[in-house]
């Protein structure tokens, strides 16, 4: 009883929740918002900053003793050396050795400083790397939002074409039980009716196709429904005077994939610098503490490890001579990796600066297309409406009236197109310029 009590609360529990879910109008900023908590790409360029925080800790306690503690117990026979007091002995020998062993590097050719501040870059590199991959993200949000919005209005203009045909072909059976037309103006409206109903099949696949990839994007089950919010018809255009080279200047300025490059130069600046200390003496000061006892001694196991207490304290210096020129080798390296990033620098910079030159002069021809797709699609609109008039009156063959109806839609898809193409590269602009992307 109590199972299928739970069965049925939790049955509920889930219809809700899939209700919510279907019923729930995502909005441009309620994806973007949303993957970027949840998409994987984020969260992994999240778990390299983390790794990368733990790095630089462990650079930071580098500087830190280490302690080390020991315990050994050993037994001899015959001629030996007594492990506590050094003599040399015949005889069977239970000996206990413990101490305590610390060793800190004072000096190490400024290595250690270098790789403390070489790790904090990498750290800063990180952050930076994590806001590309968001950025990232945001972009694709906004490219498949738009795509999956065009292939919506998409089926909305298949289905009225549809509803247009059948009233065509119903016309044209009129006509043709009438004797006014031939049976091959007939079987061109049918066709044309069979054509239309395949555009919806194809623009809803072609909707479905680009809802997965949005889902994909936010992570949500394959098996959750989502549907997306319309946008203003009357956005504003891009401004035709906008300047190129000031939405360059300002991506330069705020685009976090340049801050890595600069960062990424001076990481390796940072591994030369301590590809160098290689060069430098190391001096390191060590300690120990420990005690003993051995069975060839009269004394209790207590009064030997008082007696035989001992501390040592000292210090080492390592002075490199020649290593096979492996120090040489990887300071030339060291150089040779910071003229790489400088031309991965310049790279990115070209990079930026192509994206902008594209979303600029892709921005002005999609404005200019809109206008010119606009009277197009109402010209064709109206020559369509009069079409239909005239084979009304059978003032038309359906060959033509056929010709109008496919010259409407491709007016109709050119502007459609062109709309969300200038929407598309207006925001992109406004992202280069470091403003918040929103519908």
């Amino acid at each position: 009883m109590l199972a299928s009590i739970f069965f049925l609360q939790f049955s509920f529990a889930q219809e809700v929740s899939n209700s919510m879910t279907t019923n729930k109008i995502w909005s441009l900023e309620d994806c973007i918002t949303y993957a970027l908590e949840n998409n994987i790409t984020v969260k992994d360029a999240t778990l390299n900053k983390s790794i990368a925080e733990v790095d630089y800790n462990k650079a930071k306690s580098s500087r830190l003793p280490n302690l080390f503690g020991s315990a050994s117990q050993s037994f001899s026979s015959g001629n030996t050396i007594d492990p506590i007091t050094s003599n040399y002995v015949t005889d069977q020998i239970n000996s206990t050795n413990v101490g305590i062993n610390s060793s800190m590097t004072l000096f190490q050719g400024n290595q250690l400083n270098n790789q403390i501040k070489q790790n904090k870059v990498l750290l800063e590199q990180s952050i930076f790397q994590e806001e590309v991959e968001k950025n990232n993200i945001v972009l694709n949000i906004l490219e498949v939002y738009l795509q999956t919005l065009y292939s919506k209005e998409s089926i909305v203009i298949a289905q009225n074409n549809l509803i247009a045909s059948e009233k065509e072909v119903e016309r044209a059976k009129a006509r043709l039980d009438a004797g006014t037309i031939a049976l091959s103006d007939y079987t061109e409206a049918q066709s044309q009716a069979a054509t239309n109903k395949y555009n919806i099949i194809a623009a809803k696949n072609d909707y479905q196709q680009y809802i997965i990839e949005l889902k994909q994007l936010l992570e949500l089950s394959p098996m959750e429904d989502i549907q997306i919010e319309t946008i203003d018809e009357n956005m504003d255009l891009v401004n035709l005077e906008l300047d190129k080279t000031n939405v360059y200047s300002k991506a330069l300025g705020i685009l976090p994939e340049i801050q890595a490059s600069n960062l990424n130069i001076e990481a390796n600046e940072k591994e030369l610098d301590i590809a160098k200390g290689a060069f430098l003496p190391t001096l390191s000061l060590t300690g120990s503490i420990g005690s003993g006892y051995t069975s060839i001694n009269d004394n209790t196991f207590s009064d030997q490890f008082d007696v035989n207490f001992n501390q040592k304290l000292g210090l080492s210096l390592s002075i490199p001579i020649f290593n096979r020129n492996q120090t040489k080798a990887a300071v030339k390296t060291a150089k040779i990796n910071i003229q790489k990033t400088e031309i991965q620098k310049e790279s990115t910079e070209k990079e930026v600066y192509k994206k902008v030159e594209t979303a600029y002069q892709n921005a002005l021809s999609a404005q200019e297309q809109v206008i010119a797709s606009e009277a197009s699609k109402i010209a064709a609109e109206q020559s369509y409406k009069l079409a239909q008039k005239k084979y009304e009156l059978g003032a038309l063959s359906t060959t033509d009236l056929v010709i109008s109806q496919n010259t409407y839609t491709n007016a109709q898809q050119n502007y459609l197109q062109a709309k969300y193409l200038n929407i598309l590269y207006h925001q992109l602009l406004q992202f280069y310029q470091g403003n918040d992307i929103k519908l």
